[in-house]
């Protein structure tokens, strides 16, 4: 016995989605859309994966697209279909870190509690995060001047400013100087941690840029 839904009950073959009676619906599935959508993530993932094992091991110079093609396991032909070359790579990974990064500095300011606690720890967060990447620091030099890179660094000095306003209302940071500006300072001066070899040199640069922003007496 046929069932009472019959008209409305399809097949999906491929990318094709058909009535019972073999009549085209005009529309893809959602979970295939899904299903291509994960698998395009996945590649793009793999292949920011393997450039970085390769600038690790080999300096960003002599990563060849050959080489991240057969490090991530893609073939040549569909690695040219994400990115037509190295830069274009190494871009998109330096993008990923800095979005990485941005999201671990407002968990930090989340988990922190109040303004001035915040402040300490988001810098605090910010100096690791630079010494960490220390060995991709040429890399990132290079890479700074993209659009999308140059946007999630703003997103960083709004986190940051936003911060220093609260701590100035508060009288906890200076007012003589706008927030923007004091970001500007902070961030650039918590890059020489990346230089630093030791926890206690980075807790000392924390400390000199904490300083800088005391309220003048």
């Amino acid at each position: 016995m046929s069932s009472p839904n019959l008209a409305i009950q399809c097949v999906c073959i491929k990318t094709v989605c058909l009535h019972s009676d073999g009549s085209y619906t005009g529309v893809v599935p959602k979970l295939w859309d899904a299903t291509i959508d994960a698998h395009r993530h996945a590649v793009r993932e793999a292949v920011l994966d393997a450039t970085a094992a390769l600038v690790a091991e080999r300096g960003p110079a002599s990563v060849t697209m050959s080489q991240v093609a057969e490090t991530s396991g893609i073939g040549r032909a569909t690695l040219y279909k994400y990115f037509p070359d190295v830069e274009s790579i190494l871009r998109a990974w330096h993008e990923r870190q800095v979005g990485a990064h941005l999201r671990e500095l407002s968990a930090v300011r989340e988990q922190a509690g109040d303004a001035r606690r915040a402040l300490v720890t988001v810098l605090e967060a910010y100096a690791h995060i630079c010494r960490r990447a220390q060995h991709g620091g040429d890399v990132a030099a290079a890479l700074h001047r993209g659009p999308d890179v140059a946007h999630a660094h703003g997103q960083l000095r709004d986190l940051v400013a936003e911060l220093l306003a609260e701590g100035a209302r508060t009288g906890d940071v200076r007012a003589d100087v706008p927030a923007p500006e004091l970001a500007g300072y902070c961030l650039h001066a918590l890059q020489a941690a990346g230089a630093l070899t030791s926890q206690a040199a980075l807790r000392r640069l924390v400390t000199v840029t904490l300083d800088g922003l005391r309220p003048p007496a």
